[in-house]
This record gives structure tokens, sequence and C-alpha cells, in this order.
């Protein structure tokens, strides 16, 4: 039998530049061939084609029906492969995933009448000394929550559990009363669709009607009848109504006034809770959560203010680049929805590419440093967190959970994304527990 001399495959490195590194890459032809056998080897037992026996297909007839396709995987597993022994080799850690570029002729590479030769660009991890966060002091607000603040939070939620009393029959409407009535809409003499209703209750002064309705119903009465005259705003929702006039014919049935609810054991009940002091323990809970928040924001800020202007070194180019076009491609939808901030209304695109990509070197340099002090540390984040995390966001769209959860599972970069805040949090938490903390 003739036996085919197998070539070493061939890696060099041929660029490195700062923290990128380009290797040219060569897998012989014979080495691919071989390859390709023994993955012929592997699968021909588990074939069956019709006219022959199970597992008994020659690797003949296998190369000639499946050898392209087979040839096709193996080089997208052998790329995977080499890029990964290239690094491993060369001791390098990759600041995010090659760029491959092949070189040559693809199908001839595939049918096996040529050698593979690709380059591959990649960004490597900077070499930092991460600082000491033992020694670091950061300021952390604190504040009591204040009888004032509890009582304002439950005067806000008698507000919103107001309720309406009958006025005597021949009061007037005024504003923040309720009145009951009835009404139909109509343009040119005819009723349209959805302009009418039966006992719908408005607050005057709510703003759920359109201007200038729920002002024409002050100094109505019980059993008046009343034509309100109003014109549909231009940007009306419903475009067969924008910008025209209609006439409401009103038939008032009552006339509420609002009663504000007493803050008692009975008001504590309607909600569904025991007594007044358990509503009044629950908000004094709930404001501590927010100044908590609020404060560990605060700190966190201080904290990585100072991690900043600790660290300096060379950035990953593509990491930095990839951060800066997100940041802008948001700072664009933003604008096109006209939400452009103050500060920037008056700056040129140049003067706002230049300030956004020092935030965007900011976040890859916090990232980094971060990234390091949690490996130094050992902070691990556990699997039943990241499914917590998981289990939210699929909650933000309902009726589609299972495909959300499908979608993160399938997408290691999204997962990845998503695993990200987490384990910085938990970092940052860490930091927290070991550096000076000074309350103020």
């Amino acid at each position: 039998p003739k036996i085919r001399m197998i070539e070493p495959m061939e890696v060099t490195q041929t660029k490195a530049e700062g923290l990128s590194r380009t290797f040219a890459v060569k897998v012989p032809a014979s080495e691919l061939q071989a390859k390709l056998d023994e993955r012929i080897e592997e699968i021909r037992p588990q074939m069956k084609l019709k006219g022959f026996r199970p597992g008994k297909v020659p690797a003949s007839h296998v190369r000639k029906l499946y050898g392209q396709d087979l040839m096709g995987e193996l080089i997208n597993k052998l790329v995977t492969e080499t890029n990964q022994k290239a690094l491993e080799d060369n001791e390098l850690r990759p600041a995010g995933q090659p760029d491959v570029q092949i070189d040559g002729d693809m199908e001839a590479v595939v049918k096996g009448q040529a050698d593979l030769s690709y380059n591959m660009n990649v960004d490597v991890m900077p070499e930092f000394e991460p600082a000491d966060v033992t020694k670091l002091t950061i300021t952390r607000p604190v504040a009591d929550v204040a009888q004032e603040q509890i009582d304002e939070a439950l005067g806000r939620i008698a507000e919103q559990n107001t309720q309406y009393e009958p006025r005597a029959k021949t009061a007037k409407a005024k504003e923040g009363d309720a009145v009951v009535m009835d009404f139909v809409g109509k343009i040119d003499g005819e009723a349209f669709e959805g302009g009418s209703a039966e006992q719908q209750t408005l607050v005057i002064g709510s703003g759920q009607f359109i201007p200038g309705f729920e002002d024409q119903l002050v100094g109505v009465k019980a059993g008046d009848e009343k034509d309100v005259t109003v014109t549909f705003p231009e940007e009306y929702g419903a475009a067969d109504l924008a910008g025209k006039e209609a006439v409401f014919e009103v038939k008032v049935h009552e006339v509420r006034a609002p009663k504000t609810a007493e803050l008692d054991d009975e008001f504590a009940k309607g909600l569904g809770l025991e007594s007044l002091e358990q509503l009044t323990g629950l908000v004094k809970d709930q404001l501590k959560a927010e100044h908590d928040g609020a404060s560990r924001a605060k700190a966190k800020r201080n904290l990585l203010d100072q991690l900043d202007e600790a660290h300096s070194f060379d950035l990953p180019p593509n990491m930095v680049e990839q951060e800066f076009n997100q940041i802008w491609q948001q700072l664009q939808s933003e604008m096109d929805a006209g939400r452009t901030a103050d500060e920037d209304k008056d700056k040129s695109e140049d003067e706002l590419k230049e300030e956004y990509r020092k935030i965007a070197e900011r976040r890859v340099r916090l990232g980094l440093v971060l990234a390091e002090i949690g490996r130094v540390a050992d902070v691990r984040i556990s699997e039943q967190e990241v499914n917590q995390a998981l289990v939210r966001e699929a909650r933000q769209y309902p009726g589609q959970e299972t495909q959300v959860v499908e979608f993160f599972r399938n997408n290691p970069g999204a997962m990845a994304q998503l695993r990200a805040p987490i384990y910085e949090d938990k970092v940052v938490d860490h930091i927290l527990e070991v550096a000076e903390i000074t309350e103020e």
C-alpha cells in the first residue's frame, strides 16, 4: 500500500505591535487528508446506505459522497484548535475572539487540492499589576430613614388610594371631583367608533381625556346634559380622528368628592395587611433599601474613580472599538429619538466621538482591572446566580420566556453579557469588604 507522507503544521508569529498579534498558519493538504481519513473511519461503522450492509460502506464511497462536507467541518474544527494551541504555546491570553482571514482558494482546500493557509489576528490581554485594594479608602454615605420620609411615603400611598363619596345632587363639580357620566362622541353629526361609554368615571384634572374635555365638566351637577366640544390633537393615535373637531353629548349621573383615606388599621387591612404598624414597617424597610442602594452606588463610583486613576496600561484596540461602537450606537438612537443631553447639543460630532471614546477606554480599563482583581481573589459566580439573572431577563418578555432562555443558552456571547454585571458586582462587593471604608 502507498504510504502518504504527512507534513507538519506550521504556525509563525508575523506581527507583534502593542497588544496586537498576527500568526500565519499553514496546514498541509496531506495533514488535512489524513484527518479526513480518520474522520471517515470514525463514522463508517454507523453508516447505513442503500446497497451496502450496515457499517460496511467503503471509505472511498463515503469520501465521494460526503468528503467535501466532512472536510468543511474538519477545517472549522482545525482552525479553532490551531488558534487555541498557538495562544497556549505563546502563553497569550486573548482579549476577545481571534479574527481569521483565509488565504488562497478555499474551494481547492476543501477538495484536498491545496494547503490550508490563513492569518489569525488577535488582541491579547495587557500585563499589569492590579492596585492593592486593601489600601484603598472609600467614602460611603450613610443616612438614617427620617420619620418625615416615612410620613411622606404613607401620605403618597393614601393619595393613590383616594376614595370618592357622592356630593349633594345640587353640588357643582370642581377640580379634583369625579364625574360619573354617559357620553356619545360625534364628528359631523355621526357617532364614531370608540367614542361612546356608559357609567364612565372621570376625575377632573387627571388628564385622562382629550385636552379641553375635563375643563368643560367644571360646574356640572347630577342630571345635567351638556355638549362638550373638543379637537383631537394632530398627533392623536387614531389617524382618522387626528386633528378633527368632535362634539360629545354628555349626561351626568353623579358628582363625587374625593375623600383622602385615614391612615389607620382599617386602611392597612384594605391593602391586604394586618395593621398600620405593619404598613409603616414595610415602608421603612423599602426606604432603607433605597438608601442602601444609593449609598452603595456612590461608594462604587468612588471606588471605580480611584481604580481608574491608579491604573495606566495599553488597552486591547478591538475591545475599545467594540465598546465605543456600542456607546455610539446607543447615543445615535437617543439623538434620533430627540433625547440629546443638554451638555451634548452644542458639540460637534468629532468632539462627541473623542469624549465617548474616553468613556469607552475607561470602561474597558475598569473591566480588565476588576476582572484581574476578581481572578486574584478567586471571586466566582454560581450557576444559581446566573439562572436567577436569566429568569429576571426572561420575565421582561411575557409569553416568550422559553425562547429567551433558549436564546441565552445557545449564544455564549449573550450569556457572557448576562454574567459580566453579576461578576462585576461580586468583585465590587469583595473590594468593599477588604478596603478601608469611611462613612459620612
